[in-house]
């Protein structure tokens, strides 16, 4: 009996998470000897925003949460209550509490909102939002970010947009455009993918539309090239030849480079214009065997 074993790469990716694992339950063991040391009734506000402040420093944005939300509740006038609520919005997002983060903020906003640094609770609103799928484990996870939920992604560019919308002077504007064009880059990838999805169930129509929104609504992202392979390839599937000559022409006078055309300029690919290139073996199995590899488009430029 033959008994398969797992390949290499599974077995370094079952070693990394099972690294991952031992390395958060050591972190969560350490952080569970950590608490809110008592306070008295007397205890002064400055000496809970110094305390605050120790456990920002220290990383230690648990009892930073903490500390700062005694805070405010003890001296809701205090002179360190508008301070300690923007705080408060970081020590949510570094502690990986997106949603509390982005509360967070709305309420300064809503409290604050002809305060001096106002921008920044907004520059944070689309930051947690930038990240509100990570967690703890995302840093030793390389995850691929198109493949995701986009809803995040859409969430923080709305995000960042009102900030430089409101505040186009902002010391966080340079930075929230440099994520919205991220952003935009990963949304249209994401479509490609979608794309690819379509192509290997064999919607080809869904797949052709998809291309078409990328070319449309991203120009100027690298994906924009797969999108108008995805077009040449959809038309070609559709029976469209007309709509893939000039999917494939502009492909060619843009992108000349791109993996799916020939030295020629002429489109390459197993479904081509002139029908469905098949092997031997999967002619002579009558389809059984040797099926040609649905198309897929995921040609990202090398950085």
């Amino acid at each position: 009996m033959h008994i398969s074993t797992p390949a290499l790469p599974d077995l370094v990716e079952a070693l990394k998470y099972a690294l991952v694992l031992l390395l958060s339950l050591a972190l969560y063991g350490c952080a569970g000897n950590d608490e809110l040391p008592e306070l008295s009734a007397d205890t002064g506000e400055q000496q809970m925003y110094e305390d605050a402040q120790r456990y920002l420093r220290n990383t230690n944005y648990d009892l930073a949460v903490q500390s700062l939300q005694l805070l405010e509740s003890r001296y809701p006038f205090g002179k360190y209550a508008e301070q300690a609520q923007l705080e408060l919005i970081f020590a949510h997002y570094n502690a990986y509490e997106h949603e509390a983060a982005v509360e967070a903020a709305d309420r300064f906003i809503r409290l604050h909102p002809q305060h001096p640094n106002v921008d920044y609770a907004y520059y944070m609103k689309g930051l947690a939002a930038y990240t509100g799928d990570d967690d703890i484990f995302s840093r030793f996870i390389p995850t691929d970010d198109t493949r995701r939920d986009t809803s995040h992604a859409r969430e923080a560019f709305a995000e960042f947009v009102q900030l430089l919308s409101r505040y186009p002077d902002s010391p966080y504007a340079a930075d929230a455009k440099a994520r919205m064009i991220y952003l935009r880059n990963m949304l249209a990838r994401h479509e490609i993918n979608v794309a690819n999805y379509y192509f290997r169930r064999g919607a080809y129509l869904a797949a052709t539309n998809r291309g078409r929104y990328v070319v449309e609504n991203f120009e100027r992202t690298p994906a924009v090239a797969d999108g108008l392979a995805v077009m040449a390839q959809g038309y070609i599937l559709l029976g469209m030849d007309d709509l893939a000559r000039d999917s494939i022409d502009v492909l060619t006078m843009n992108y000349p480079q791109h993996p799916s055309l020939d030295k020629n300029g002429e489109f390459v690919s197993v479904y081509t214009l002139d029908g469905l290139q098949r092997s031997w073996i999967n002619k002579g199995s009558f389809g059984l065997f040797d099926p040609p590899t649905p198309p897929q488009f995921n040609n990202r430029p090398k950085i």
